[in-house]
Formats: C-alpha cells, sequence, structure tokens
C-alpha cells in the first residue's frame, strides 16, 4: 500500500513539474499595454503577478467580502489559457469572436496537464472568473481591468494613443466597476477625464 500511495506521488509530482514548465511560456505572450516607464509592453506573467499583489492592497476598497487567497489563484491563472489563444486586445472587436472557442481549447490543455483534482479546481476557477458573476470574480475583473488604466497612466496613455482607443470604449469595458467599487470607479473616472484632455484618448 504504502509503494502505491509513493508511485502516485510521484506521479502527482510529475504532472504538476509539467505544467509548472508549461506555463513558463506566458512570459512570453506580450500584451498591448506598456509597462509603467513607458518603455516595453508587459507579458502575462507580469501582469498576473501585478494583479495578485494588488489584490492584497486593495481587498478594503470592495464593497462584498472576498477569498483572498481563491481571488489570488484566481489572477494567477486566468491568463494561462493565452499560451495557446494568444492575448485577445481589450478593443479588439473582431478577435473577440473567436477569443471563447480558443481560450477553452487551451483550458481543455494547459489545465488537463495538471493531475485532476487540482486541474479541474483551476479550470472551475477560471470558468468562474470568465463567467464574471461572484463577488470573488467581480474583484478579479476590477484588478484585472484596473491595472491597464493605472500603465496608461503612468505611461502617459501610450497604448491608447497607439489603438486610437475612445473614453466610451474604456466606459463600457469598466460599465460594472461600479457594482464592485464606487471608489475605484470614481479613480478610474478621473484618469480617464485627465487624459481626454491631454488627447490620448478620445472624448467621444
Amino acid at each position: 500500500m504504502e509503494e502505491k500511495e509513493t508511485v502516485t506521488q510521484r506521479e502527482r509530482l510529475e504532472q504538476q513539474l509539467r505544467f509548472i514548465v508549461e506555463v513558463d511560456k506566458v512570459k512570453n505572450i506580450f500584451r498591448q499595454t506598456y509597462l509603467a516607464d513607458g518603455q516595453r509592453k508587459e507579458n502575462d506573467a507580469e501582469h498576473s503577478w501585478h494583479l495578485a499583489l494588488s489584490a492584497v492592497l486593495l481587498k478594503e476598497h470592495m464593497k462584498e467580502d472576498v477569498d483572498l487567497t481563491k481571488v489570488m489563484i484566481m489572477v494567477l491563472i486566468h491568463d494561462l489559457v493565452e499560451i495557446d489563444a494568444g492575448d485577445t486586445y481589450a478593443y479588439d472587436t473582431a478577435g473577440a469572436v473567436t477569443k471563447r472557442e480558443r481560450e477553452v481549447k487551451a483550458a481543455d490543455r494547459i489545465f488537463g496537464i495538471l493531475p485532476e483534482d487540482q486541474g479541474t479546481y483551476f479550470r472551475q476557477l477560471w470558468e468562474e472568473f470568465e463567467a464574471y458573476e461572484t463577488a470573488d470574480a467581480k474583484f478579479a475583473h476590477l484588478l484585472d481591468n484596473f491595472q491597464p488604466l493605472l500603465l496608461n497612466d503612468a505611461s502617459d496613455g501610450k497604448s491608447w494613443t497607439e489603438h486610437g482607443v475612445h473614453k466610451s470604449q474604456v466606459c463600457k469595458r469598466n460599465e460594472r466597476i461600479p457594482e464592485t467599487s464606487e471608489i475605484v470607479w470614481e479613480k478610474m473616472q478621473e484618469i480617464m477625464d485627465r487624459h481626454v484632455e491631454r488627447g490620448h484618448l478620445k472624448a467621444d
């Protein structure tokens, strides 16, 4: 019995290590958002780390109580599907059409590398994030949307300017933020208005 348990443990470890090595690829998935210094675009790994840290700091501003550990895991894994599916820019309407199909296929493969219990848990958290219904998912989405806004602010609206983004597009993408945190939404509006004035965001 002990030998069988040891074999199972070793099999689990091998699967976990294969997953850890596989998701290293997320470091090569570059987003459209620039780092705060504007020197280069951030990658998905940097983005996810930034969200996890932000979750610890901003939890106190949320209307509903959340499971911080769960939210941190959620934001750390939410973009792993982009290893296969690629990054779909927030305002890429054409890419959005096939986004769900591409990402579900990627989720099947990537989370399928793990032992079944862990793979199922990660997949459930990913689906919860995508559904955007629970307090935890709402907080995770707020972080995912607020961070690029902060980096655009810090980099003088560089990504917005490059893509000709309109304030109305940013508002539409973030229309559910007020139900999660009024104070964060007020800050987002303040940032958007400042960059409309500077000409980095189109006013209409």
